[in-house]
C-alpha cells in the first residue's frame, strides 16, 4: 500500500491511498481540490473514493469539486453540515473503501468537533485533528472528558500503528511538549529530528503510536483534568 501526503493550505496534508502506485487513490480530507485533481493528473490516475473524519471546511471544501469531477463513493460521520457524504458511518462500523481491499474499523472521537471519526485498519490510523504528533486539536465542540476518552481509545491500539493526521504542527507541538516535560529525553530527540526533516521540507508525519506515548503530553495525561489544564495551556502558548 502507498500512503502519500499531498500539502493544502499552509499546513493541512490531504491523504491519498494506493494500493500501488497505478491503482486510483483513496483522499481523506479533501478540504481543496485543486491540489488533489493536480496529483491526481500527475499520477495519471483517478479517484475511487473520499473519507471525511469531521465537518470543518479545511477538510471537507473540496469535496462537492471533485465530485464534479469524479462520481465516487464517500464515507464519513452522519453531519448535515458535510454535503455528500454517501456513506454515513458510526462508532464500530467496519467498512471497505471502494478501491482498497483493507478493511477500517470507525472510531467516534468527539473532542476536537462532536462528529469526528477516526479510521483504522491494522497498522493505519487516520485520526484527522484528534490527535497530532506530540499534540491534539484545539477542543472546539466537546468536553475534555469526551477528548480525554477519545485519546484514550487511540493510545490503545498497537505501538506499530502509523499515525496519519492532517496538520503539520510536530514543530511548534513539540516546543510545548519540551515546556510540559521539560526532562523527557524523547521529546527532545524528537526535536532534532524533526528539525532536519523540516529542514530538507520532509513530512513529520505519520507517526506512531509508540512514538507519541513516549513524545505527547496529551496522550500521556493521567486524567481528564490534567488534559483540560494541558489544552488551556496550549491554547494559549
Amino acid at each position: 500500500m502507498i500512503i502519500t501526503p499531498i500539502p493544502a493550505f499552509d499546513d493541512n496534508y490531504i491523504w491519498a491511498i494506493q494500493p500501488t502506485a497505478n491503482d486510483d487513490a483513496v483522499i481523506v480530507d479533501p478540504g481543496d481540490e485543486k491540489p488533489v485533481l493536480a496529483w491526481l493528473a500527475a499520477q495519471g490516475i483517478g479517484l475511487a473514493s473520499i473519507l471525511i473524519t469531521h465537518h470543518h471546511w479545511d477538510h471537507t471544501d473540496g469535496l462537492l469539486p471533485l465530485l464534479e469531477h469524479y462520481a465516487v463513493p464517500v464515507y464519513g460521520p452522519d453531519n448535515p453540515k458535510i454535503k455528500g457524504i454517501e456513506h454515513t458511518l458510526k462508532h464500530g462500523d467496519r467498512f471497505t473503501p471502494a478501491g482498497l481491499e483493507c478493511e477500517f474499523e470507525v472510531l467516534e472521537t468527539p473532542g476536537h468537533t462532536l462528529d469526528h471519526l477516526s479510521f483504522y485498519s491494522p497498522g493505519l490510523l487516520f485520526c484527522g485533528d484528534t490527535l497530532f504528533s506530540a499534540g491534539c486539536g484545539r477542543m472546539f465542540e466537546g468536553t475534555a472528558p469526551q477528548f480525554f476518552s477519545s485519546l484514550r481509545k487511540l493510545a490503545e491500539l498497537p505501538p506499530a500503528t502509523r499515525v496519519y493526521c492532517t496538520h503539520e504542527y510536530t514543530t511548534a507541538n513539540l516546543r510545548f511538549a519540551r515546556a510540559a516535560e521539560p526532562d523527557n529525553k524523547a521529546i527532545q530527540s524528537a526535536e532534532s529530528e524533526v528539525h532536519q526533516w523540516r529542514e530538507k521540507q520532509q513530512p513529520s508525519l505519520p507517526s506512531t503510536i509508540e512514538r507519541e506515548l513516549a513524545i505527547n503530553p496529551f496522550l500521556r495525561a493521567k486524567d481528564a483534568a490534567e488534559f483540560a489544564k494541558l489544552r488551556q495551556w496550549k491554547d494559549n502558548f
